[in-house]
């Protein structure tokens, strides 16, 4: 079978078109929201450009064709994602969080469930939000830790014909809705055995938001995506229907993992995202600055050679991430180590190369005019979150190459 790395036609057109709305309107999002002292404030700020997002279709557009749009996979989020995050991380981040709220319903979803909660989603109106009720205080690198460890401990259990679910989440984009009251729909990690080992214990419930019971106790000041909304918050005796369990009850550890490898290629996408918005920066830079030379300092090697290391870096990135994505959409063997390679080696290349392009630059790199301090700013989280890289990620690899039958040539092809 033939290499192929070129994108559909449909693909193209949608990487035009996020990258003519990310010029036109995402752009704004920053001098929109930079100067407001709070992230609700900065959150709210962002509303007008999300529901111009959504009226362009963009979600829609990654939403899978059997439930209403026009979405064929992951790849496409990533063709997406990062053109968005070159630009603005913030709405990329609402939207791109949006889809990890549903994720749990379109993998393990019945078809009925999957009908009814991605409908919203698919209107092109209004600005819905989604969110992958995960993270707890305390951290969750070993949600499923079996006893006497704490893992998961939110709690969830059956009332009649509701579940009633108590405990607190944390670092959940978006999760609280624009209200504070909860997300249009919350897909919430939680115990629903508390006796039982982590495989069968642990389940996946929605929640549809605004619900009675949810109660934000801050927005987190992040260092990066200033304008994103990361809530901590509790919920007190939330009352969901009991057909609201997704997947089958206990099925939450497995659904959790697969939810978090889908993503796990999208990092490596925002990485590329962020590190060619620097590099563009830098460029720039080089080819008009002579910093009290001749010429412009691009015709120095150490600048030079700088910045052709950057530029492979941003290459090699994006050609393993979108072959992470291809390979968990056709759910070939090998994607779940390349998801965890595109994860763990984009988001700490990011990290590395921002800050060698912020020493071309040189002082004025420091300069908030500048958007390389906030650029680093946005990568630092990249090895953190979707599950932090030495907590996580690098534990999953160790786990695999460990596997009697790991095969090291599985990532090699399909």
């Amino acid at each position: 079978m033939p290499i192929d790395f070129t994108l559909t036609p449909e693909q193209q057109r949608l990487r035009a078109d996020a990258r003519a709305f990310a010029r036109d309107v995402l752009s704004k999002v920053g001098s929109a929201t930079k100067d407001l002292p709070t992230p609700l404030a900065r959150f709210a700020a962002t509303r007008p450009f999300y529901e111009q997002t959504i009226a362009a279709g963009f979600l829609r557009r990654l939403i899978p064709i059997p439930l209403g749009g026009q979405g064929t996979g992951v790849v496409d989020m990533a063709v997406l994602a990062e053109e968005f995050h070159a630009i603005d991380v913030n709405i990329s981040l609402t939207l791109l969080g949006t889809m990890l709220g549903l994720f749990p319903v379109l993998l393990a979803g019945t078809s009925e469930q999957a009908a009814r909660f991605f409908a919203p989603f698919a209107a092109e109106q209004g600005a819905p939000l989604a969110a992958f009720a995960f993270s707890e205080p305390g951290g969750s690198a070993n949600f499923a830790a079996p006893a006497p460890a704490e893992g998961v401990r939110t709690q969830a259990h059956l009332e009649g014909d509701h579940w009633v679910i108590s405990g607190a989440k944390k670092w959940v984009s978006s999760g609280t809705g624009w209200d504070g009251e909860g997300a249009d729909l919350l897909t919430v990690v939680c115990r629903t055995d508390p006796d039982a080992p982590p495989e069968s214990g642990i389940s996946v419930i929605a929640v549809h938001g605004p619900a009675e019971g949810i109660v934000l106790d801050r927005a987190i000041d992040s260092i990066g995506h200033r304008a994103h909304l990361l809530p901590q918050f509790r919920l007190n005796d939330v009352h969901t229907p009991a057909d609201h369990l997704i997947g089958p009850r206990g099925g939450g550890k497995a659904l959790a993992e697969a939810c978090f490898t889908g993503t796990a290629p999208i990092v490596g996408i925002l990485a590329v995202g962020l590190m060619r918005a620097a590099f563009d920066c830098a460029l720039n830079f080089a080819r008009t600055e002579k910093r009290g030379g001749v010429a412009p300092i691009i015709s120095h090697q150490a600048v030079g050679y700088a910045l052709a290391d950057a530029k492979m870096a941003i290459e090699a990135v994006r050609s393993l991430s979108l072959r992470a994505a291809h390979a968990f959409d056709k759910q070939i063997p090998g994607a779940l180590e390349l998801a965890l390679h595109a994860k763990v080696f984009g988001s700490e290349t990011a990290v590395r190369v921002i800050s060698d392009l912020m020493r071309v630059v040189g002082i004025d790199s420091y300069d908030r005019t500048l958007p390389l301090g906030d650029l680093l700013a946005d990568a630092l989280v990249l090895p953190l979150f979707d599950g932090g890289n030495m907590g996580v990620r690098r534990r999953q690899l160790h786990e695999l190459m460990q596997m009697p039958d790991y095969d090291p040539l599985a990532t090699s092809g399909d």
